[in-house]
């Protein structure tokens, strides 16, 4: 079985570098003009089942690589919840006790100000995950493709592939991923 992780095309929080988690942002021109790119370079892989987070940047992703085709929209894959920090800025945040309280916790239970910690996000991601791994194997499809988050496929990763890069290394860039494969090796996309 093949798994097709795909982080979405750019948004325009992509390109002014700002915390978007749960904002429902559409792909920006240069978004979709990459993704375009991409799709006429026969970069993505065929599948046999299909997923997303289900927030509009993933379903335009999607829609823009297979067209309109069947999906299963699954929440648990969507971005981390960044609560009072979304859509705002390093500079924005950097002095606030909170977000240093964040961006500095190694245990990963301090949470977003109406947000999420680490390691709710982990057991959520993780929870979705299983469950598309689970779907593909119980319809009896040999491949998969899910259009996520960065971090979401970075939190994947991390889970098979514990403590080989950091976090923010394994985020793709926008509209690239990885293929992992049964034996839990992988390839980028």
């Amino acid at each position: 079985m093949q798994i097709h992780l795909v982080r979405h095309g750019k948004t325009s929080a992509n390109e002014k570098r700002l915390y978007c988690g749960q904002t429902d942002l559409p792909l920006s021109e240069n978004g979709f003009s990459e993704i375009t790119l991409l799709t006429k370079q026969g970069v993505y892989p065929r599948a046999d089942i299909f997923f997303t987070s289900g927030l509009l940047r993933a379903e335009q992703t999607l829609q823009l690589i297979y067209g309109e085709i069947n999906r299963i929209t699954d929440p648990r894959i969507s971005e981390f919840n960044f609560g009072l920090f979304e859509m705002k800025s390093y500079d924005e945040l950097k002095d606030r006790a909170d977000y240093q309280a964040w961006i500095t916790d190694e245990t990963g239970g301090v949470q977003c100000p109406r947000g999420e910690s680490k390691r709710q996000f982990e057991t959520r991601v993780l929870a979705g995950y299983n469950a598309l791994v689970e779907e593909t194997r119980n319809s009896k499809k040999v491949s998969a493709f899910v259009v996520c988050h960065g971090g979401v496929i970075a939190c994947i990763m991390e889970y098979l592939h514990p403590g080989t890069r950091n976090f923010y290394e394994r985020q793709p860039q926008p509209g690239r991923g990885y293929t992992l494969f049964s034996d839990k090796m992988y390839e980028p996309i």
